[in-house]
């Protein structure tokens, strides 16, 4: 029997249209039924099955009405049919009944398939394979770090935009521009940072971190090495005071008092990466108690203070990098040592990577040649018998740097430890330092203190074997590795760099 339509859809739009259509729909339940019974999964099969030829699909749909519109167009203005002004559905009419019947089911099938695909569409979009790897070129160093973080197994979404539909809206309208920024290669490199407008902290960290519970002391032990021949170990051990020493105080001490219930810290920057903030302000919400210090050095005036933005302190002004922190090469180097995947055995081994990180490349590939090449040459120029007798040793030193360089180090897009600052510590940064710097003080003479006993005391240090150790309940005073006491008239980032013990 053949199929009957009526004349308005006996166009090339229509039916280029409806193929389209039904071509579309065809493959989506394909490749949809791939991935749920082969357990196929990828990105950019995520972003054609939910997102491309969805959009494909619709056009398709769009297509069929405006060819059948102008079909019945083309018929009036020939005198071909004699139509009325408005569509007349008859389902007397054979044609009428089998345009009907296809519209209904097609319909309901479209809106059953629509709320699956558009559910689907919303979990993809959600998902950390969409965030980190769709734009690899642009998130790959995000992501890699990401990967290395304590919250790796945290979806992205879960601290950029939190749970509620006004943020999912807010978050899928910026992020229309960052499409046409990575389409058009207008974006940033680095992506710059803070984000701007992010949501507050309280607001996403804190439907995991429980600020008012009691968080004990901790025991943080860290070892270093020197940049001499032997690669000499340095180790210290410090008790981070995070908070108070007694679970009846709960935050009224320790590194946590910053978010204690009962206070409110406010702050003023003066650069965008909030590195340098001259004016904060303390309230004791119980006693209504308030007291501002302004730094010595850098005071601002009453019209600066009234005229700039005032930002309460929350978890982000400290934990500023906590799944994106791209590691200080003294950091990584240490790690890779201690691990065991780079030999101490290797005469100036730390000195001469230090070297290497502190070169700038054109991307990933010329960095690990360069690592290979220098190292290399190093061994086999200024210490042939090494380079002879420990070729191995060489080998998986190669191997491992160009590792950790590749988790931290990303040239493609300019990104190095020291463009995103990690405001935890004081080493490679100033993070505490910014307020704890003994320059800011309150009218009263109140000081904030630069302290090292307020945040931590130092129970042992020294090299294995000479380890220097406190009395129990007691710390000792920083003992610096070099023996150079110059670091008591200032900020350890006025030599330490990041590539430097």
């Amino acid at each position: 029997m053949k199929l009957r339509l009526p004349r308005s859809t006996h166009n090339w739009m229509t039916l280029i249209g409806a193929t389209i259509a039904l071509i579309s729909f065809s493959m989506i339940v394909f490749l949809f039924t791939i991935t749920v019974f082969m357990r196929e999964s990828h990105a950019y099969l995520g972003l054609v099955i939910y997102i491309i030829l969805p959009a494909v699909m619709i056009l398709g749909l769009i297509l069929i009405p405006i060819g059948m519109f102008l079909q019945t167009r083309r018929d009036r203005i020939s005198g071909t049919t004699e139509r009325p002004p408005w569509p007349r559905v008859d389902l007397n009419d054979t044609r009428h009944r089998n345009a009907f019947m296809i519209f209904a089911m097609g319909t309901t099938l479209l809106l059953f398939a629509s709320a699956v695909g558009s559910y689907e569409a919303f979990h993809f979009t959600e998902s950390t394979a969409f965030c980190g790897t769709l734009c690899h070129s642009v998130m790959h160093p995000e992501y890699t770090a990401y990967q290395h973080s304590s919250h790796a197994r945290v979806a992205c979404v879960d601290c950029h935009v939190g749970s509620g539909a006004d943020w999912y809206v807010r978050s899928k309208l910026s992020g229309l521009y960052q499409v046409y920024s990575v389409l058009a290669n207008k974006y940033p490199r680095p992506i710059s940072t803070p984000v701007e407008n992010l949501r507050p902290a309280r607001e996403t960290c804190e439907t995991c971190h429980w600020p008012e519970k009691f968080y004990s002391r901790e025991l943080r032990h860290e070892t270093h090495y020197k940049l001499d021949e032997e690669n000499t170990q340095w180790d210290i051990q410090l008790l981070m005071k995070i908070g108070a020493e007694k679970s009846a105080l709960g935050l009224q001490e320790g590194i946590h008092w910053h978010i204690n219930p009962d206070t409110k810290i406010e702050y003023i920057a003066t650069d965008k990466r909030r590195e340098k903030l001259p004016w904060v302000r303390y309230t004791n919400l119980k006693t209504g108690e308030i007291t501002v210090f302004n730094d010595e050095e850098d005071p601002l005036d009453e019209a600066a203070i009234q005229s700039a933005e005032i930002r309460t302190m929350d978890c982000m002004d400290c934990h500023n990098r906590p799944s994106h922190d791209y590691r200080a090469p003294v950091e990584f180097v240490n790690h890779a040592i201690t691990a065991g995947k780079i030999s101490t055995e290797l005469p100036e081994i730390k000195s001469l990577l230090m070297d290497i990180c502190d070169a700038e490349y054109t991307s990933m590939d010329s960095a690990k040649s360069a690592i290979e090449k220098q190292i290399t040459e190093f061994y086999q120029e200024d210490y042939p018998e090494v380079y002879e007798e420990n070729k191995a040793l060489v080998d998986q030193a190669i191997a491992a740097m160009q590792e950790v360089f590749s988790q931290n180090i990303f040239p493609d897009m300019g990104v190095r430890w020291d463009k995103y600052p990690n405001h935890i510590g004081h080493t490679n940064f100033d993070g505490c330092f910014r307020c704890h710097n003994d320059t800011h003080e309150s009218a009263a003479g109140k000081v904030i203190s630069k302290d090292c006993n307020l945040c931590h005391s130092i129970v042992a240090q020294g090299s294995p074997g000479e380890m220097e150790f406190a009395s129990i309940g007691q710390g000792l005073e920083f003992r610096h590795p070099d023996g150079d006491e110059d670091w008591k008239d200032g900020l350890c980032t006025d030599c330490h760099t990041g590539l430097n013990p």
